[in-house]
């Protein structure tokens, strides 16, 4: 009897075809960290179960339900030893990567113990084509493991994504005929030499004492750099050191030195992304380079289709995505989010901006970072203008290696402002400085203080920008204000922290409500961003509101920096940003996990299901509003409401979209104001009453009384 993985058409697949397929490729992508054996072992066995004739009756067209994951599960179970570990991958290649559970976990309860108890069709036929194969290694050497339990854990994950991958990528391959339309990019040594073509009449400047001559001084040893060996390194580069480009000239020197597969570019924020990954298209070819975040899609164009299938898994030598596509994907147990995660193995990581790493998840994230460094091939690259104070959070002898060439006296080249302490001032008093502003940013730290500051000064060339705005309108604001300060026009912006980092705007003067000090720096970056002044002429004012403030997450931020005025003459010195980290860490405490990640990884119990609802980065105490704001969006809506919208629209649809704190939508919802879109889409609402958003403000905030409808 021939037993049958998959029937398409007249085509048929047998399951030995279909096992040792996988096992070949996942041994592949295991090898990659050493582990081949267990990635053949785990792709051979993990549809054993499809060897039941329940299961033979359904692929030939049957309408029944049968469970073919749980066969392999128990098949390791007997086993016994080093198989039980790899039982975690077969039980979740479909459902996703489960909780152990516990003794008394009946057979039908999700849990690994669950599955052991589970009764299931016979599958023993497996027996005429699959020995079972022997393993040769162990997970690894548990002796210079920091935390054995979690680092067990990542080498599930890890296994569990070569898995995967080699079972869809087989399936595929299958279905399509081997018309996959999977293109991977160029090798590492072209790309490289399209960087050093790119660069190569910056790097011929040697002038020292201009500021091409500083950047080719930052550049040229980054290149230099990338011929050390794999670790941990910090690009500290102040603002104006041409960091992006040197980033990627380490990442790609060292990746062809060290025979690595891929670069990662971390980024906090999506504004970011779209910026470097143009500067990344330019000089390496849109075929080279990977964008992977909520508002990239490779839907709905043929052209587009190998990119679609690169985002699946990360199959492209240059990716760019966000820190919670990342490290949401590391903690996640879906195979849709995990199957990428073996491509991270041997990879140089860059984190841009890394003062932005999530502080409630901090412990965890530097957690798998080092296990990436350790066991798993990765160099990571800490790169930022405001480097956070991390080294006590790895290993006492981890060494972090520095890719900025004299790094004080780079900052001491390129400075821009000068830092003013204004102390405490009133919202009146704010108002009435700003209006004898020319060219000026204001930065406050709540959406209402924004809006309410922005009605106070408005007139002619003044602006808001907030995520009040659903993201177009935002796009649109920032390429008037652009214009506006490239025609010498005046410009007084007042703004959320959204353009603090990577937005590429040029103020004479900036105004800072007191933050963390990263923040004040970075706002910092947006005064005299291009050299043209001096920084005499170029101030950022520092200032405090008279009362106390509700400012969501940065409480701690602020109370750490106040002393910080009175301890150092320059705030943006070395010395006080080191300190300023190191004091907020101490002071957040077991805050650094704040949903107690790393307790969900330990001996007598792994939790991956727990552990991957519970990390978060973005917390889900907002709720969605949709502007039906032109014909486009009206259009997405009602899409929306009949329930059809493609993924793609979603997409688009999210283009419109204001998040509110929960405290602010029920003000709205009590008003009457807006109202669900569809009963099945959660936590997502439309504005009714079209004019509480506005061109000028975005969605307002402040909710007069008395004005409720009847709808």
């Amino acid at each position: 009897m021939e037993y049958y993985a998959h029937i398409e058409g007249t085509r048929t697949q047998t399951i030995k075809e279909h096992l040792e397929g996988t096992a070949r490729l996942a041994g592949e992508f295991a090898g990659a960290f050493g582990k081949s054996d267990w990635g053949y072992c785990c792709g051979l066995l993990h549809d054993v179960g499809k060897y039941s004739k329940a299961f033979q009756r359904r692929v030939h067209g049957e309408d029944i339900r049968v469970d073919h994951s749980t066969a392999g599960v128990q098949l390791c179970m007997e086993k016994g030893g080093l198989y039980e570990i790899m039982s975690y991958c077969i039980a979740g290649h479909h459902a996703g990567l489960p909780d152990q559970g516990g003794s008394s976990d009946a057979g039908d309860m999700p849990t690994l113990m669950g599955r052991r108890r589970k009764k299931i069709e016979d599958y023993q036929a497996y027996k005429e084509d699959i020995q079972i194969p022997e393993l040769h290694s162990l997970p690894f050497e548990a002796a210079k493991a920091k935390n054995k339990d979690f680092s067990l854990s990542v080498f599930i994950r890890m296994l569990y994504s070569c898995l995967v991958d080699a079972d869809f990528l087989d399936t595929e391959q299958f279905m399509t005929a081997g018309q996959t339309a999977r293109e991977g990019g160029e090798e590492m040594e072209i790309l490289l030499a399209k960087l050093e073509a790119y660069t190569a009449g910056w790097r011929e400047v040697k002038e020292p004492d201009n500021v091409n001559g500083r950047r080719t001084e930052i550049l040229n040893h980054c290149l230099t750099c990338g011929e050390m060996g794999k670790g941990i390194f910090r690009l500290t580069v102040p603002t104006g050191g041409g960091k992006t480009v040197a980033s990627l000239a380490f990442a790609l020197r060292h990746a062809v030195k060290q025979g690595m597969k891929r670069i990662i570019y971390v980024i906090p924020y999506t504004s970011i992304i779209e910026q470097n990954a143009g500067v990344f298209r330019e000089i390496l070819g849109d075929e080279n380079v990977l964008e992977n975040h909520s508002n990239i899609d490779y839907e709905g164009k043929e052209e587009l289709k190998p990119f679609q299938l690169a985002a699946e898994n990360w199959d492209k030598p240059v990716v760019v995505t966000t820190n919670v596509q990342f490290f949401e994907s590391l903690f996640s147990n879906k195979s849709s989010r995990c199957r990428k995660l073996h491509n991270i193995v041997n990879s140089v990581i860059i984190f841009d901006e890394a003062q932005m790493l999530p502080f409630d998840f901090l412990k965890p994230c530097t957690a798998m970072m080092e296990e990436l460094v350790e066991r798993y091939g990765s160099s990571i690259v800490l790169c930022t203008a405001t480097q956070p104070a991390l080294t006590s959070f790895f290993r006492e002898d981890a060494a972090f290696t520095e890719l900025c060439p004299r790094v004080e006296e780079q900052f001491r080249f390129f400075e821009r402002v000068t830092y003013n302490n204004l102390d405490t001032l009133t919202e009146e008093n704010l108002a009435e400085r700003l209006k004898g502003e020319f060219q000026t940013l204001c930065i406050v730290n709540t959406k209402k203080r924004a809006q309410a500051l922005y009605e106070a000064v408005k007139g002619e060339g003044v602006y808001h920008l907030s995520t009040a705005m659903y993201p177009k309108h935002r796009k649109r604001v920032l390429e008037t204000i652009r214009k506006r300060l490239y025609e010498g026009k005046r410009c007084v912006l007042i703004s959320t922290s959204l353009v603090e980092a990577g937005v590429d705007l040029d103020f004479e003067t900036v105004y800072r409500q007191l933050a963390g000090v990263d923040s004040i720096i970075q706002a910092a970056g947006r005064c005299n961003r291009e050299g043209k002044r001096s920084p005499e002429d170029s101030k950022v004012f520092v200032f405090r509101f008279e009362g106390w403030e509700t400012v969501p997450g940065q409480r701690q931020q602020i109370d750490v920096a106040k002393p910080m005025f009175d301890k150092y003459e320059d705030i943006a010195s070395l010395e006080c940003i080191e300190e300023y980290f190191e004091a907020l860490y101490h002071l957040k405490g077991e805050g650094l996990d704040k949903k107690k990640i790393m307790a969900e990884f330990k001996a007598g119990g792994y939790h991956f299901a727990k552990a991957a609802k519970a990390f978060k980065l973005i917390e889900g105490d907002t709720k969605t509003i949709y502007i039906p704001a032109n014909e486009e969006a009206v259009s997405l809506l009602q899409r929306m409401k009949e329930e059809k919208c493609t993924r793609s629209e979603m997409r688009r649809a999210s283009q419109y979209c204001v998040q509110v704190y929960k405290r602010e939508f029920e003000k709205l919802y009590g008003m009457g104001m807006v109202r669900a879109v569809s009963e099945n889409i959660e936590d997502s609402y439309e504005l009714v009453k079209k004019e509480q958003y506005t061109e000028e403000l975005g969605l307002k905030l402040e909710v007069e009384l008395g004005t409720a409808q009847f709808l």
